[in-house]
């Protein structure tokens, strides 16, 4: 879940850098990128650092267990549903109350 956690910020951020910075050129208010960031810092740090912890403490042979292979499916889908949606949504949220 680590590599998948780095990953999914990444592509957060790169996402959220490149519709803020397009929502901008389209007139948006200059509050935007900062409201964008604080909500990255307040919300998605947090999130992500919630899915790693949840399976980091796993050994060996926990990891391995089949039982556990839906639920780890379904925090990776959540978590990438987060990465990529979320800079979209946020972006057309503040263009709709600034814009």
């Amino acid at each position: 879940m680590s590599d998948n956690v780095a990953l999914a910020l990444l592509v957060y951020t790169g996402l959220q850098i490149f519709v803020t910075v397009h929502a901008m050129k389209q007139g948006s208010s200059s509050i935007l990128p900062y409201l964008a960031l604080v909500v990255l810092v307040a919300g998605i740090i947090p999130a992500c650092r919630w899915f790693e912890r949840r399976w980091v403490g796993l050994g060996d042979e926990e990891a391995a267990d089949e039982a556990l292979k839906p639920s780890f499916r379904r925090d990776q889908l959540l978590l990438w549903l987060l990465a990529i949606g979320l800079p979209f949504s946020l972006t057309a949220f503040f263009n709709i109350i600034f814009g």
